[in-house]
């Protein structure tokens, strides 16, 4: 009778046939599942008539100098004060309250000429205001 111990063992798991049946359910799911947006809103775009568009509203440029001088059209005005250009910009818009001044001013315009236009365009009854600018790729030497 042979009573020596035997040496145990050890089980051994082998998971190479575990991981190709993982691989293989997950390519299954991969080609079976379907992609829907669940969350997805349906809109309806509001449709816009391109001819009745051509209806812009007149353009009324100012341009200030560095010097201060100020051009409303293309026409120089008199003088520096508030009262004439307000009274250039309330003749060139001829009334019309739907014009939009756009203030072209020189980069080293006063700040206060800039406000003197934004001011007499506010006499004027004129309330659309916006800047002209350059970007800044053309103003590279």
């Amino acid at each position: 009778m042979n009573f020596r111990p035997r040496s145990k063992e050890e089980p051994e798991i082998n998971l190479i046939p575990f991981i190709d049946v993982l691989l293989v359910v997950l390519i299954f799911l991969m080609l079976s599942t379907t992609y829907s947006k669940y969350t997805e809103m349906q809109l309806r775009l509001p449709v816009a008539d391109t001819d009745a568009q051509r209806d812009y509203p007149k353009e009324l440029i100012v341009a200030v100098n560095a010097e201060g001088n100020y051009t409303v059209d293309k026409t120089p005005v008199a003088g520096r004060d508030l009262g004439a250009i307000s009274a250039a910009i309330a003749d060139a818009a001829k009334g019309a309250t739907d014009t939009v001044v756009i203030i072209s001013a020189d980069a080293n315009a006063k700040h206060q000429s800039v406000v003197s236009v934004m001011e007499a365009a506010r006499r004027a009854g004129l309330s659309q205001i916006t800047f002209a600018t350059q970007s800044s790729q053309s103003s590279a030497p």
